[in-house]
């Protein structure tokens, strides 16, 4: 079953770009990255997805549900933290997080409890004002807000600016507990890491459009790798570009790439070189996303 299924959503700003043919299906009990620079379309995607603007064309259901038509009915079983998160800066916090809580139609009891639990976990206090508070510990009232009512969905836009680092390791930690509870997580970040160490698939969005979906495992394993080769002489750039290859560095007696293709290939060219050493490696997320980005790869 899917619990996010979009096709060919749209979203256009008159003539600015939004989002364009947006194809996306989520699978229940799914951790699915959504990554991109900033300003490539993932928050107007997520903004479309909780009902909060209207696609131009397209459609997108949630729990089987049309987004534009079940807007209201769908937000009561998501969690939602958006990359900016803004509040009533005279309120203490203990009493926006109460207020936010009472739109949910939740044992009240049980969701207070859980608020006082993970307050706990990520050391706030929820006497003080939001005013008094940093821009990390409002990051962390946000990550409260959204979890507090136990979503089915967990929907998470930049979620970690402003967290340090052991509050980040106890927010991924959090975040595993409640998929193994049963929750969905859509986790739409820039940051590769956070996406490497956490999702189950991921999709690449550029300019408005989804460019790649693929299992983190199968993107760090089977498809691209980095090459590292010394030299007897100094390489000649032009006997490395083969198709496959990008990201191509060469120095005194030495050349770095990423390839993505036959191996037969990158061997026949690599065995026309005077090699002293060679070295294959497996490139992070961060090297295939660029990879990706700078030859504009289709689905």
């Amino acid at each position: 079953m899917y619990v996010i299924e979009t096709q060919k959503l749209t979203k256009s700003y008159g003539s600015a770009r939004g989002i364009v043919d947006v194809d996306m299906s989520v699978l229940d009990g799914e951790i699915y990255g959504f990554i991109g620079p900033n300003g490539a379309g993932k928050s107007t995607t997520i903004r479309t997805l909780l009902g909060l603007i209207h696609p131009t064309s397209g459609s997108a259901t949630v729990f089987g549900k049309d987004v534009t038509t079940f807007g209201p009915e769908i937000r009561q079983e998501v969690g939602y933290l958006p990359s900016e998160v803004f509040y009533y800066d005279d309120m203490r916090v203990i009493d926006l997080l109460k207020y936010s809580a009472s739109f949910y139609a939740k044992d009240r009891k049980v969701t207070e409890a859980r608020i006082r639990e993970l307050a706990e976990m990520f050391d706030l206090d929820l006497k003080k004002k939001i005013d008094d508070l940093s821009y990390g510990n409002k990051k962390k009232v946000g990550i409260i807000q959204g979890l507090a009512h136990e979503p089915k969905l967990i929907i998470l836009d930049e979620p970690t600016g402003g967290l340090d680092p052991l509050i980040q390791q106890q927010f991924f930690h959090r975040l595993r507990e409640e998929n193994q509870r049963g929750a969905t997580i859509l986790f739409s970040s820039h940051i590769l890491g956070e996406v490497q160490r956490l999702c189950d698939r991921v999709a690449i969005i550029k300019e408005g459009s989804i460019i790649k979906v693929e299992e983190i495992k199968t993107l760090l394993e089977n498809q691209t790798k980095r090459f590292r080769v010394e030299l007897a002489g100094p390489p000649e750039p032009s006997r490395f570009r083969i198709d496959g290859v990008s990201d191509l560095v060469v120095a005194n007696h030495s050349a770095s790439f990423l390839y993505r293709g036959r191996i037969n290939e990158v061997t026949r060219m690599l065995a026309e070189q005077d090699l002293v050493d060679l070295l294959v490696e497996e490139p992070d997320l961060e090297e295939i996303f660029l990879h990706y980005y700078q030859r504009g790869d289709e689905r």
